[in-house]
């Protein structure tokens, strides 16, 4: 069963990541007091615009890069410096990146990943961590717009639309 393990939020560009046990979601603009759904993320006046209603990824993705970055001798990340709002439980970052452009349900929500979410430098500076980067190549979760309004928990059930 694929669920919520971790939800996480940032008020402001640039703040950590705070977890939560529930969080209330709005359609066509994101997680309530989160930066992107106050369009003040770090990449919210990006041109062209994208979609950053919400974040989404693997817990697997995660233990995979830092199970190479203990092999290497490098330091891991913790599933909140990987700055994505939800860690979903029991999917492989191959499966949730075959989301894209399908609808699926976070509990009773309905979303539509709208693309892959690449990694970029940011959670390694703002975590004073490197190789973020090269280790969440394929694994640096999705993008979803938010089609529902309502509120979302940590254990509920992740469902792509076709097994809801």
């Amino acid at each position: 069963m694929f669920k919520i393990h971790s939800i996480y939020i940032a008020s402001q560009a640039g703040h950590l990541m705070s977890k939560r046990d529930s969080a209330r979601l709005t359609a066509g603009v994101g997680i309530e007091g989160d930066r992107y759904a106050l369009g003040i993320g770090a990449f919210s006046g990006s041109i062209p615009a994208k979609i950053r209603d919400i974040s989404l990824i693997a817990l697997t993705g995660i233990e995979s890069a830092n199970e190479e970055l203990v092999a290497s001798g490098l330091k891991t990340y913790l599933p909140s410096e990987a700055r994505r709002n939800i860690v979903i439980e029991g999917i492989s970052p191959e499966d949730l990146n075959q989301l894209v452009g399908k609808e699926f349900f976070l509990g009773s929500i309905r979303l539509r990943a709208t693309e892959l979410c690449v990694p970029c430098e940011r959670p390694a500076s703002l975590s004073g961590k490197p190789n973020f980067i090269s280790t969440f190549k394929n694994r640096g979760g999705i993008r979803a717009q938010v089609l529902d309004s309502g509120e979302i928990r940590v254990g509920d059930q992740f469902k792509d639309v076709l097994l809801a």
